[in-house]
């Protein structure tokens, strides 16, 4: 599959070489391309443009910003270009705020997720929230003494959910499909719970699992 992906922090490389190790080709996303450098020599199949380029290059996309800048990303890469388009959301909406006692501030509230948002904004984009509920360390080819970890993910859109699902089974992961966007005022909090061991003991290597009988 041919994968855009919007960002150059941690989380969009992580994925990026993810995705090229795993078949798939890659345009990378960024307003600065040198952030990029050091990445492309390391993965050299890869390819690098700008938000609006990479958003053209994918089949799929994924969004891996900030949170805070989630709907400018989409807005430069252009919301004609991503109408009818997978858009994989990473992102989660934490507030530009040091967190009290390990707990993350949002700049959201639990009626109205930040995917909800992007969704309705950019209506034409068929979005999926995945990959918000770990560290970047874990996202491709976690390996746990406990097994499989599991992604939760939601949207609106079934064949979107289906593809994402693909991709995650790729990746090592058991998917658990938590239905439409609303699970994302769920979903996204998830974040706040995953960072308070990391905040509290320096302990960020972990990840959820569902266990049923």
């Amino acid at each position: 599959m041919k994968i855009g992906v919007l960002g150059s922090g941690d989380v969009g490389k992580v994925l990026g070489a993810g995705f090229l190790k795993h078949g798939h080709t890659v345009m990378m996303g960024t307003s600065n391309a040198a952030k990029l450098a050091d990445w492309k020599k390391t993965n050299p199949q890869g390819q690098v443009g700008t938000f609006a380029e990479a958003a053209r290059f994918g089949e799929l996309v994924v969004l891996a910003v900030k949170g805070s800048r989630a709907a400018e990303a989409l807005g430069r890469a252009g919301a004609d270009t991503i109408r009818g388009k997978t858009v994989i959301d990473t992102t989660n909406p934490i507030a530009d705020a040091p967190p009290e006692n390990g707990v993350l501030k949002f700049f959201t509230d639990l009626d109205r997720s930040l995917l909800e948002q992007l969704q309705s904004e950019f209506a034409g984009a068929h979005f999926v929230k995945a990959f918000s509920c770990v560290g970047n360390a874990l996202m491709v080819d976690p390996k746990l003494p406990g097994g499989k970890p599991t992604m939760f993910i939601c949207g609106n859109h079934d064949p979107a959910k289906k593809a994402v699902s693909g991709l995650l089974d790729q990746f090592g992961w058991d998917v658990e499909d938590l239905g439409k966007a609303e699970a994302a005022r769920a979903i996204e909090p998830l974040c706040i719970l995953w960072c308070i061991p990391g905040f509290l003991r320096n302990d960020w290597m972990h990840a959820y699992k569902v266990l049923r009988p």
